[in-house]
């Protein structure tokens, strides 16, 4: 048995555990790792330093270790999200906010950026809807972890998990039959396509505007949700549909999303995917922020 099928075994042993257990579980390896993880560290506090100059030092380090905490809390969650019963999972997972966005057939985008809990936000959307709902996420590079993933993801409901090189077209088709589309467009996915625009202190964060150009293209209202773990589990918050949104303008557009995050995570700023290197994309001739 090689290593990411016995994690999955453990994964289904742990989904029996009680969610105290197995939080206390994450908080321990969480607290490890920040010890352990030197460069995912680096990473986690200089983000926080870029979008939280004026925040003491301490506190940005207190958050980067929550975050930590988190991230790990979160992953083993995965094995009595994706392995444990319905029952549990709708118990554990709420959804709450202005759920009349879900009726009727009007094509919706769900902003859903990168906390932490965005899988519990993802079950809780088809729990609560028989609407088509398509998501976009990355291959994972092992293949194990891949199928584990994407059956995690599309284990409840009318789900279809897309590939991002199956493009655009599958996710246009789904929005204009009424679909939803589980859109996560927050993190920095390199030069193509992106726009520079501010996302807290950085002035120029490379982003995709993705969510106007598909709000544009499949004529859909967008609403966002915020996924936020709590000691019963998670609760996935959906706001209201955006006024005035999309404009002609993607740039502006992309830019008032990066807004709308940063409201959000200023509610919960330990629990933003601040692993990640989310200003690595800069403009020509500008130097590494992570140097």
């Amino acid at each position: 048995m090689n290593a990411s099928r016995l994690g999955l075994a453990l994964m289904h042993v742990r989904a029996k555990l009680p969610l105290p257990v197995l939080r206390g579980i994450g908080w321990a390896v969480g607290r490890l790792l920040f010890v352990l993880a030197v460069p995912r560290r680096r990473i986690a506090l200089r983000n926080l330093a870029l979008c939280f100059p004026d925040v003491p030092a301490a506190q940005r380090k207190a958050w980067a270790q929550q975050s930590f905490v988190a991230f790990c809390q979160t992953f083993i969650d995965r094995s009595w999200l994706w392995f444990g019963s319905e029952a549990l999972v709708r118990r554990r997972v709420q959804l709450t906010g202005a759920l009349h966005e879900l009726d009727g057939d009007t094509p919706t985008i769900v902003f859903a950026p990168h906390f932490y809990s965005m899988d519990a936000g993802g079950l809780a959307l088809p729990l609560n809807t028989q609407r088509e709902f398509t998501s976009i996420f990355a291959t994972n590079p092992d293949p194990v972890l891949d199928a584990w993933f994407m059956a995690g993801r599309q284990r409840f409901g009318n789900v279809r998990m897309l590939n991002r090189a199956d493009g655009v077209k599958p996710i246009i088709q789904c929005l204009r039959k009424g679909g939803l589309l589980y859109l996560l467009p927050d993190m920095d996915y390199g030069p193509t396509d992106s726009v520079f625009v501010p996302f807290f202190a950085v002035p120029d964060a490379a982003t995709i505007p993705s969510l106007s150009r598909f709000a544009r293209l499949g004529k859909a209202k967008v609403v966002a949700l915020y996924s936020r773990i709590t000691p019963q589990g998670y609760v996935a918050e959906l706001g209201p549909a955006w006024n005035n949104f999309p404009t002609a303008d993607h740039v502006a557009d992309t830019a008032r999303m990066n807004r709308e995050l940063e409201a959000a995570i200023r509610t919960m700023p330990a629990q933003y995917y601040w692993v990640h290197k989310r200003f690595k994309t800069r403009p020509e001739g500008q130097d590494s922020l992570y140097k």
